[in-house]
C-alpha cells in the first residue's frame, strides 16, 4: 500500500468502505450533488437487530490499497455505487458494460454493487432490477436514500454470513493463511503442517474475525477475538499481524471509551448508543464459539473489565503496534496511519506532549517518492494535528512548508493561490493577524523575525498571483506592525518596495475581500509619523467669539435642577468626548496642532495630511510636510473651515505616505494625549482688519485680563500735545459689519489730566452696515496732559545758584527763584548726581477695544473683540517750577505768577490769554504773570450721586480740587509752541496748584459793590463829579455763602494821596456827607443782597479817595479778612461847567 489516508481515525475500523464513482461523462456538480446525498446515509440500523452499521464513502480509492483488505477489513472495498448518464436505449448496453468493467476493478472484495442511471426513460427503465436504479433526472430522484439503505442491508447480509462462516468452528477444515501483498512470496515452500504455521494461521484468522465483528457492530465480540489474536500471534512472533491485532484492540477500546469519535467532527455516525446492549442480545447465539473451544459469549462485566483497554493502555498498545510496524519497510503507510490515529486519541485525552512524540515519529516515516500534491496533503494534515494538540506554532510551521510546496520549482505551474491561502492559515500560529489594531495593544506577541519572514512571503505570493493591491496591503502591514524590529536598512528596503508597488496601485483604506470571503482590514500608518498629542486650538484673540451676557445669566444650566451631579462629573472624565470651552466660527479657518515625530532613519515626506471630522460639514485644507530623520517632537498644524454650525468632533487625521492613503482615528491611538475633540461651531461673524496712521510699535502690551492685542502702534508726543490717530476698519470677511462699540482702557500709573483719548463714534456708524471689502474710518484724538510741576530735585538744583527774592520757606509758593541759562551748569546725570533728569521720557499705554458683530452670529448674540494697543512716549515740554499770586487793583482779580522752565532742546514760546508770547531758550526758566478773574468755587454744583459713590470726605475734596484746577486752567489758556518742529500743545497748572494759591484765586463769599453816581468803582476806574453837586453813594452786599451774615457798620473816611506816602485825612472843609458817614447794613441771608444809600458833596476840586473801615464788632471779627475786602474808590471833583449865555 503506497497511498496513505491521513484522515484515518480509530473509529474507521468499524466502517464498511463503499466507493462511489461516475461512469462516462457526468457533470462534476451533478455527481457531487448525488454523492453528498449518498454519503449522508452513513449509518443504518440493521433490521430486526439493535446493531448499527457504519459506512465510509470514498469517490476515489487506489486499487492497490484494496489488496490490504485481509490485513484490515476496513481497507477493503465491499460496495461499489456508480453514477452515469444515459439519454437513449442505444447507449444502455455500452453503459452497462462499463459498469461491469468497473466492478471487475474491485471484484475480489465486493459484497454488492449498484448502478444509478440518470436520464434514461422507457422500456428499459421500467424493467425491475435490484442492481440498477433509473431516474429521469438529477432533480427527480427522491428514492436515492432508500436505495442506499437497501444496498447497505445487502452488504450487512454478506458481512454477517462471512463473519459467521469465519467464526464458526469447522473441525477438519484447514484454516487458510491470510497474507499481505508483500508476504506472499515469503511463504512459498513453508511447512504448512507445522504447529508454528497453524498458530500463525489461527492468530491471523482470529484477528480477521475481530475486524468482521467490529464492522458488524459487535464490539465486545471483537475485543475477545483481538485479545486471542494477540496471544496467538505473540507466541509465534508474527509482528506485523500482532501490530494489526493490537491496533484493532485499540480501535475497539477507543470506540467504547469515546462514542463521540476522535476525528474532530461530531456527527450522528459517531454516536455509539446501544452498541453494547445490542451485542449482549447476540452473545447467546448458538455457534458463537471459537475454533479452539473458547466461548466468546462472555458477560458484559467481564468484557468491560478484561477485554476493553483503559485510556492509558490504549496509548501503550498503540506504541507497541507502531513499533512492530516499524520493523517492516513495506508497512510504512500502516505505521503512518497508526501514528495519526494515536494522535487523534491523545488529542481527546489532552496529552499533548505524548501526541507530539507520535507526530514526530510520523514525520520521519519514509514512504515511497511522494508527489508534490501528496507532500502538500501530508504537511497539511500534520499541521492540522499539531493544531489539535495545541502546538500552534508547530502547526503553522508545517502549514508554511505545505504552502512552499505549492510553489516548488519542480511544479510546472506553481499554485500561488493555494500557497497564499495556506500562508494565511499560518498567521494565527505565529501570533499574527491581519488586523493592525491587534498590535496596538500591549506588548508585541510572537517572534518578530519569523513574522517578518512570513509577511515577506505573503507579499511575494501576492505579487506572483498578480495582485498588487494585496502586495501593498501586506507591505503596509509589515511596515506598520514591525517597524520597531526592522533595521535601518530593512526600513529603507521595505519603503522602496512599497513605493514601487504603490506607483502601480496606491494603497487605500478599503477592505480587501479575498475569493474565499476572508477580509483584509485597512492598515493606516499611525506610526508614519507617530503622533503624540492632538490639541484643538482656539481662534486668534481678535477672532474669538464672545457671547453677549444676558441679564438672566448665561452660565446657569437648565439641563439639571441639581447643583452637582456625580453622573455628569463622571462623564466629564472621558477625555476624548469632553467638550472644549471655546468655540469655532463658521467660515473661519480653524486649527488643530499635532505633535509628531519621524521614527525613520531618513527624511519622511507626508503628503495630503488633513483632519477627519464628524458632526459638521468641514472643509479640510490638506498640508504637506517633510520631517527630518528620527526627528524629535515636531509641531504640525492642520487647518480646515467648518461650513455649517453645530457640534464638530475631530476623530483623527488622514495622510498619504509612500503612496498609501491612511485614515488614522484617535480611538485607535491609545497613547495620544488630547485636550478634548469636540467643539461648538457658532454662526458666521464678520472679520475686521485694522490699519492706522501711526507706525507699528515694538512694544507689546500685556493686559491684565490675559487677552492678546492684535496690533500695537506707538507715537512720541510732548507733554500737552494733541495728535489725531486715524484708524481704518476694513471688513475682510464675508458677512455685513452691523454693530460697533469702542471702549478705551488706560494701563499706566502716571496721573493724567483731561481726556487722554476721545472720539466721536457717530461719524463712523454713519458708514454702517459695512459690506465685505469696504473700509470705515475712525478718528481718535490723543491728548497727553501729565503733571507740569517740577520735581523736588529740580527745585533744589535751581535754588543752588538762583536769586532768592523772598525769605519764605522752600515749599512756599511765594519763594520766587530765577534760573540762569542752562549753559552755565551742565545737566548731565553722569556729571552730577543731584541734578534732575529734565529729559525723562514717560510712557503712557492704552488699549482700544473694538467690539463688533454682524451676520448670523449677531442674531445669535455673539460678537468679536479687536484690541489695538497704543504706546505713547511723552517727552517733557515745559515745567512750572514756582507758582504764586499777587493782588490786583481789583478785588475780583489777582495776578498769577508762574516760573516756566523749557526742558526741551529747542526754542519754545509760551502764550497765555491776554498775554504776549514769551520766548524761552532751551533749558531757560522765566517768570510769567497772568492777570485772572477770581473764581467763585462755591458755585460749582456737587452731584449727590457722585458724592455717594466716593469712599470718604477726602476723596470728595480731591474731586472738588480737581474740578477747581480744571476751571482755572481753562481760563488761563496757557499754550506752548516749538516753531522749529511745528509742534504745539497746552500747559496745565492743575498739578501745580496748592491750597494757598486756590484760596487767593477764590472769590470771597461776600461780594461788596460800591457805586458812585451809579458807576461801579473798582480797579483803576475814576468817577468824575462836579463841585457843589451831591454825588449818590451806594454800598451793596451780596451774600454767596451758606449762612446769614451781618449786621455790619462801615465808616467812610475820605483822604487825598500826595503820592509820597503821605495821606491827608483832614478834609472837613473839602468834603461833606449828606447824612451820616457811617453805613449800617442789616443781616443778609444766603443768596440775598442788601443796599445802603448815601451821598457826598465836594466843595473843592481835586482827586479824592475813600477809605472804608469796618467797625470792630462781633460780626466782623468772626469772618475772615478776605471776606471784608472792599474795592477802592477814586473820585475826581471838577469845576462846574458855566452855563452858556445866548
Amino acid at each position: 500500500m503506497s497511498v496513505p489516508d491521513y484522515m484515518q481515525c480509530a473509529e474507521d475500523h468499524q466502517t464498511l468502505l463503499v466507493v462511489v464513482q461516475p461512469i462516462g461523462i457526468v457533470p462534476e456538480e451533478s455527481f457531487f450533488r448525488i454523492y453528498k446525498r449518498i454519503s449522508a446515509v452513513s449509518q443504518v440500523n440493521v433490521r430486526d437487530s439493535q446493531r448499527v452499521l457504519y459506512i465510509r464513502y470514498r469517490h476515489h480509492y487506489p486499487p492497490e490499497n484494496n489488496e490490504w483488505g485481509d490485513f484490515q477489513t476496513h481497507r477493503k472495498v465491499v460496495g461499489l455505487i456508480t453514477i452515469t448518464e444515459c439519454s437513449s436505449a442505444k447507449e444502455w448496453p455500452q453503459t452497462f458494460e462499463k459498469f461491469h468493467l468497473q466492478k471487475e476493478m474491485y471484484g475480489s472484495t465486493l459484497y454488492d454493487s449498484r448502478l444509478f442511471v440518470f436520464g434514461l426513460q422507457g422500456e428499459i427503465a421500467e424493467q425491475p432490477r435490484t442492481d440498477v436504479a433509473f431516474y429521469p433526472s438529477y432533480d427527480e430522484c427522491e428514492t436515492v436514500e432508500k436505495r442506499i439503505e437497501d444496498f447497505i442491508e445487502s452488504l450487512f447480509i454478506v458481512l454477517e454470513s462471512k463473519r459467521l462462516d469465519r467464526a464458526t468452528d469447522k473441525s477438519g477444515d484447514k484454516i487458510p493463511l491470510l497474507c499481505v501483498p508483500f508476504e506472499k512470496k515469503d511463504f512459498v515452500g513453508l511447512d504448512t503442517d507445522s504447529r508454528h504455521y497453524k498458530k500463525r494461521c489461527q492468530g491471523r484468522m482470529r484477528k480477521h474475525v475481530g475486524d468482521l465483528c467490529l464492522q458488524a457492530g459487535m464490539l465486545q465480540d471483537s475485543l475477545v477475538h483481538y485479545h486471542m489474536a494477540v496471544e496467538l500471534l505473540r507466541s509465534v512472533n508474527d509482528f506485523l499481524w500482532l501490530g494489526a491485532a493490537l491496533e484493532g484492540l485499540c480501535s475497539a477500546s477507543v470506540i467504547y471509551h469515546y462514542p463521540g469519535g476522535t476525528g474532530g467532527k461530531v456527527g450522528p455516525r459517531r454516536a455509539q448508543g446501544g452498541s453494547l446492549s445490542a451485542e449482549a442480545g447476540n452473545r447467546h447465539r448458538p455457534g458463537a464459539l471459537t475454533s479452539n473451544g473458547i466461548n466468546a459469549d462472555t458477560s458484559a462485566e467481564i468484557g468491560r473489565a478484561k477485554n476493553c483497554l483503559s485510556p492509558e493502555d490504549i496509548i501503550e498498545k498503540y506504541k507497541e503496534a507502531i513499533s512492530y510496524y516499524g520493523k517492516y519497510k513495506n508497512a510504512g503507510v500502516i505505521e503512518l496511519e497508526a501514528c495519526v490515529k494515536a494522535v487523534r486519541v491523545l488529542a481527546i485525552q489532552k496529552r499533548s506532549m505524548e501526541a507530539s512524540e507520535f507526530l514526530q515519529n510520523a514525520v520521519y516515516i519514509n514512504l515511497r517518492q511522494l508527489s508534490e500534491e501528496e507532500k502538500i496533503q501530508r504537511y497539511s494534515i500534520l499541521s492540522e494535528l499539531y493544531e489539535r494538540i495545541g502546538f500552534h506554532r508547530k502547526s503553522a510551521f508545517f502549514k508554511r512548508i505545505a504552502a512552499m510546496q505549492c510553489a516548488a520549482p519542480s511544479i510546472p505551474e506553481p499554485g500561488w493561490r493555494a500557497c497564499y491561502k495556506l500562508l494565511l492559515e499560518t498567521l494565527p500560529g505565529y501570533s499574527l493577524s491581519l488586523d493592525p489594531q491587534d498590535f496596538s495593544k500591549g506588548t508585541h506577541r510572537g517572534w518578530a523575525a519569523v513574522q517578518m519572514r512570513l509577511l515577506h512571503e505573503l507579499v511575494y505570493a501576492s505579487r506572483r498571483m498578480g495582485n498588487p493591491a494585496l502586495c501593498v496591503r501586506h507591505l503596509s502591514f509589515l511596515l506598520q506592525t514591525m517597524l520597531d524590529f526592522l533595521s535601518d536598512q530593512e526600513k529603507k528596503d521595505v519603503t522602496q518596495s512599497l513605493e514601487s508597488y504603490t506607483a502601480k496601485c496606491p494603497g487605500t483604506m478599503e477592505v480587501i475581500t479575498l475569493p474565499d470571503g476572508l477580509k483584509l482590514p485597512p492598515v493606516p500608518f499611525t506610526k508614519l509619523p507617530i503622533v503624540k498629542s492632538v490639541k484643538l486650538l482656539n481662534l486668534p484673540t481678535s477672532l474669538r467669539p464672545h457671547k453677549v451676557k444676558s441679564l438672566l445669566g448665561q452660565n446657569v444650566s437648565t439641563k439639571s435642577p441639581f447643583i452637582y451631579s456625580p453622573i455628569i462629573a463622571h462623564s466629564r472624565g472621558e477625555e476624548r468626548n469632553k467638550k472644549i470651552d471655546f468655540q469655532w466660527v463658521q467660515g473661519d479657518v480653524c486649527e488643530v496642532q499635532l505633535m509628531v515625530y519621524n521614527p525613520m532613519p531618513f527624511e519622511l515626506r507626508v503628503e495630503n495630511m488633513g483632519l477627519l471630522t464628524t458632526g459638521v460639514e468641514f472643509e479640510s485644507l490638506p498640508a504637506a510636510l517633510s520631517l527630518p530623520a528620527e526627528s524629535g517632537l515636531y509641531p504640525v498644524t492642520l487647518v480646515g473651515v467648518p461650513q455649517t454650525t453645530g457640534q464638530i468632533t475631530v476623530n483623527g487625521y488622514h495622510t498619504s505616505v509612500f503612496g498609501v492613503f491612511s485614515d488614522c482615528l484617535l480611538d485607535h491611538l491609545p497613547g495620544v494625549k488630547t485636550n478634548g475633540c469636540t467643539v461648538e461651531v457658532i454662526p458666521a461673524l464678520p472679520r475686521v482688519q485694522i490699519s492706522t496712521s501711526l507706525p507699528r510699535s515694538a512694544h507689546t502690551l500685556q493686559p491684565s485680563s490675559g487677552d492678546e492685542i492684535s496690533t500695537n502702534v506707538s507715537v512720541q508726543l510732548y507733554n500737552g500735545e494733541t495728535q489725531q490717530l486715524i484708524i481704518k476698519l476694513e471688513n475682510i470677511g464675508t458677512e455685513l459689519l452691523e454693530k460697533l462699540e469702542v471702549t478705551a482702557k488706560t494701563v499706566t500709573k502716571e496721573k493724567l489730566y483731561g481726556d487722554f483719548l476721545s472720539w466721536n463714534l457717530e461719524d463712523t456708524l454713519c458708514q454702517f452696515p459695512l459690506k465685505p471689502g469696504k473700509i470705515a474710518t475712525f478718528t481718535v484724538n490723543i491728548k497727553v496732559k501729565l503733571d507740569f510741576s517740577c520735581q523736588e530735585n529740580l527745585l533744589q538744583d535751581l535754588s543752588d545758584d538762583g536769586i532768592s527774592v523772598s525769605g519764605l520757606p522752600l515749599s512756599s509758593p511765594f519763594r520766587q527763584v530765577v534760573k540762569p541759562r542752562v549753559e552755565t551748569k551742565p545737566l548731565n546725570p553722569q556729571e552730577s548726581s543731584k541734578v534732575g533728569d529734565f529729559s525723562h521720557v514717560k510712557t503712557l499705554e492704552a488699549i482700544l477695544n473694538f467690539k463688533y458683530s454682524g451676520g448670523p452670529g449677531h442674531a445669535e448674540g455673539y460678537y468679536r473683540n479687536l484690541a489695538l494697543g497704543l504706546h505713547v512716549e511723552v517727552e517733557p515740554s515745559v515745567f512750572f517750577t514756582r507758582i504764586s499770586t499777587l493782588p490786583a487793583t481789583s478785588t475780583r482779580q489777582c495776578h498769577l505768577l508762574l516760573d516756566v522752565f523749557n526742558s526741551t532742546e529747542h526754542e519754545l514760546t509760551i502764550s497765555a490769554r491776554n498775554n504776549e508770547d514769551l520766548i524761552l531758550h532751551a533749558g531757560e526758566c522765566q517768570r510769567i504773570a497772568i492777570q485772572v478773574d477770581k473764581f467763585n468755587f462755591e458755585s460749582f454744583p456737587e452731584s449727590p450721586a457722585d458724592g455717594a459713590q466716593l469712599a470718604n470726605a477726602k476723596q470728595l475734596e480731591e474731586e472738588r480740587q480737581q474740578a477747581r484746577g480744571l476751571e482755572i486752567n481753562s481760563k488761563l489758556d496757557i499754550c506752548w509752541k516749538i516753531p522749529s518742529l511745528k509742534r504745539e500743545g497746552e500747559a496745565s497748572v492743575e498739578g501745580v496748584l496748592n491750597q494757598l494759591v486756590l484760596e487767593h484765586l477764590q472769590l470771597a463769599p461776600l461780594q461788596w459793590d460800591i457805586l458812585v453816581d451809579g458807576k461801579v468803582c473798582d480797579c483803576d476806574i475814576v468817577v468824575t463829579c462836579q463841585v457843589g453837586d451831591p454825588v449818590p453813594l451806594q454800598v451793596k452786599l451780596t451774600n454767596w455763602s451758606k449762612h446769614s451774615v451781618g449786621p455790619f457798620a462801615l465808616t467812610m473816611m475820605p483822604y487825598q494821596d500826595y503820592q509820597n506816602g503821605v495821606h491827608n485825612y483832614d478834609l472837613q472843609d473839602a468834603i461833606t456827607f449828606v447824612g451820616s458817614n457811617t453805613f449800617y447794613i442789616d443781616t443778609v441771608k444766603p443768596a440775598k443782597d442788601s443796599v445802603y444809600f448815601g451821598a457826598l458833596l465836594f466843595l473843592y476840586t481835586g482827586d479824592f479817595y475813600l477809605n472804608i473801615k469796618f467797625h470792630e464788632d462781633n460780626c466782623s471779627r468772626e469772618l475772615p479778612l478776605s471776606w471784608l475786602c472792599l474795592p477802592s474808590v477814586h473820585i475826581r471833583a471838577t469845576e462846574p461847567v458855566a452855563p452858556t449865555k445866548l
